[in-house]
């Protein structure tokens, strides 16, 4: 069971939310707790472009729940998704490394031009009071320093983690230019159920898991000691809640949202490999273009500020999201 715990003190029931990017990974575990918590509406607009319909399979008549099919890439479209709405989650982007490195040209589009439309509709909004954006730990690019804080980044080192960086610009000028209050949220590695182990730019855990589905070894980039930051996803979504409702001395700032650990990926597939009581060796390939060697969050100020408590370690999360996977 997933979001049996509340992460906010307020009455959703007063209040009607968009979430963008509702259909994917992160998005939709959102609307679940949303749904969950008696939100008055929630309105999920998506492209479908990297979401899927069965994400939202659980919750489709829920009779606070509303999806429009659509595309942030139209302002009118997100003015449109914004009628009406008090509280924003932005969610919708192309995420992915190599699949910026593929193609620049569409994730400026989508993820700068895209984010520049939802700061229009929030700014044109009368009834909109905070837009919460999923910022990422791309951010940090080339910075050596661990664990890494909020103000301390380097260069990027993909077009993808550009344009998160353009979109915490963009934000922090909107704020000083039209007083839109927004929150930028830095996930690092998140992971967890709905996350797809499908397609050329599947995140490392769910191609972990499928392979161990399948039997078939998995490919570790590089010598595997590199290390991450994994966050289970109702870790992020606390962290939503948490900077939704957050005090407004909160607003117009960016935080790590992690688990606060580093992991090797030899380590992470050593510990799959235990929940799953599966053995397999894994094959080791060439190491990827624009992916950083070491991360690790520093969460003070998250923990300070939203009040922000990760409940869930990576092993809880790994053998929730197994138990989940493997059924």
């Amino acid at each position: 069971m997933m979001y049996t715990h509340k992460y906010q003190e307020q009455d959703l029931s007063k209040y009607a939310f968009l979430v963008t990017g509702g259909a994917g990974f992160i998005g939709s575990n959102i609307v679940e707790y949303l749904l969950k918590n008696n939100a008055k509406k929630v309105r999920v607009l998506d492209n479908l472009a990297t979401g899927f319909l069965k994400n939202m399979e659980a919750f489709q008549f829920h009779p606070a729940f509303e999806f429009l099919e659509g595309d942030i890439r139209d302002l009118d479209t997100c003015k449109k998704a914004m009628k009406g709405i008090d509280y924003v989650s932005h969610q919708a982007a192309l995420g992915s490394v190599p699949r910026s490195i593929e193609n620049p040209i569409l994730t400026n589009d989508v993820n700068v031009g895209g984010f520049l439309n939802i700061l229009v509709a929030q700014k044109e909004s009368p009834t909109v009071k905070r837009l919460v954006y999923a910022a990422s730990s791309s951010t940090y690019g080339d910075s050596p320093t661990l664990p890494k804080v909020e103000d301390n980044i380097g260069k990027p080192l993909s077009p993808y983690a550009v344009t998160k960086l353009v979109n915490e610009l963009y934000a922090d000028v909107f704020y000083k230019t039209y007083k839109t209050p927004t929150i930028g949220l830095r996930y690092f590695n998140v992971f967890g159920p709905k996350q797809s182990p499908t397609g050329a730019y599947a995140a490392v855990i769910p191609l972990f898991m499928q392979s161990l589905k399948d039997g078939k070894a998995p490919t570790i980039h590089g010598d595997g000691e590199q290390t991450r930051d994994f966050t289970f996803v109702e870790n992020a979504v606390q962290a939503n809640l948490r900077a939704l409702f957050a005090p407004e001395k909160a607003i117009n700032q960016v935080y790590n949202v992690a688990y606060g650990e580093r992991i090797s990926l030899n380590s992470l597939w050593n510990e799959l490999q235990e929940i799953a009581k599966i053995k397999l060796d894994a094959v080791y390939g060439s190491n990827r273009a624009g992916d950083v060697r070491d991360s690790l969050a520093d969460i003070s100020k998250a923990k300070k500020q939203l009040d922000y408590k990760p409940r869930f370690s990576v092993r809880e999360g790994l053998e929730k999201t197994w138990n989940l996977f493997s059924s």
